[in-house]
């Protein structure tokens, strides 16, 4: 009878340990001290795309001169504009504007040019664009899955991920997928690898508006996934089997 004690608890013990997984390459930026940073020298700029919403406030010297380009005057933040799907706005006065693929300077300095000819000579108006629809979603393997709004028109995958509270430990590290869509509509499928340095480097390491960050799950937590209904189905027959068990000793005895 001891042996079958034996046995079940081994059964039972080797049921429990097959459902924990173990975790890998945790570690970002593995090779951080054995790469070169060169690429990463730039300033990122966000580009204004279709379906964008843009907050645009002019100011002049005398307030007259700007205010049929103000659509509301109680507005100090500006008014909203939509960008339509062709990249263009419409705007007081100067009717159809082309503002997709610039960025938020570029616009107010193109503005700023076009409103010059109905200013008094000398005037020189100053243009403040915002874009207050910025936003990338972050989901999956992450411990608070969301959309987040991106104040500063500028933001790392790292900052977007820390913002949804960082990578659980069952999400894959080297293989974060990355959806982008382009100013056509086109959607662009991208693979990162948190682990490797070299991100830094990359064209994606700052989000775009709309975004979509996927974190898939590693093989441990699939592999639990796949086997957490089963592992509960057979410890239940093995706790069964050993309360038969006990009944049938005390019978026997």
């Amino acid at each position: 009878m001891k042996k079958i004690y034996q046995i079940l608890y081994i059964a039972m013990a080797i049921v429990m340990l097959a459902s924990c997984g173990s975790s890998k390459d945790v570690v970002y930026f593995q090779n951080a001290d054995e790469i070169s940073v060169e690429a990463s020298r730039m300033l990122y700029d966000a580009k204004i795309m279709p379906k964008d919403q843009l907050t645009i406030f002019i100011h002049t010297t005398d307030p007259q001169a700007s205010a049929p380009f103000n659509v509301s005057a109680s507005a100090p933040q500006g008014v909203g504009y939509l960008v339509d799907n062709e990249g263009n706005i419409d705007f007081p006065v100067l009717g159809k504007l082309h503002v997709g693929g610039m960025t938020r300077t570029q616009c107010q300095e193109m503005i700023a040019g076009r409103l010059k000819p109905y200013l008094a000579e000398g005037e020189n108006p100053m243009v403040t664009v915002g874009m207050s629809s910025y936003r990338v979603t972050v989901l999956g393997e992450v411990s608070s899955p969301q959309v987040v709004p991106v104040t500063t028109e500028k933001m790392s995958i790292l900052e977007a991920i820390a913002t949804a509270g960082d990578l659980t430990i069952y999400g894959k590290r080297d293989n974060v997928l990355l959806i982008r869509e382009k100013e056509t509509g086109e959607k662009e499928m991208h693979r990162l690898n948190l682990t490797d340095a070299n991100l830094i480097n990359s064209p994606y390491y700052y989000l775009q508006q709309n975004d979509v960050v996927y974190v898939e799950p590693n093989k441990a937590k699939a592999k639990n996934a796949s086997i957490s209904t089963s592992t509960t189905i057979w410890l239940s027959i093995a706790s069964t089997l050993l309360s038969m068990t006990s009944v049938i000793i005390s019978i026997a005895k």
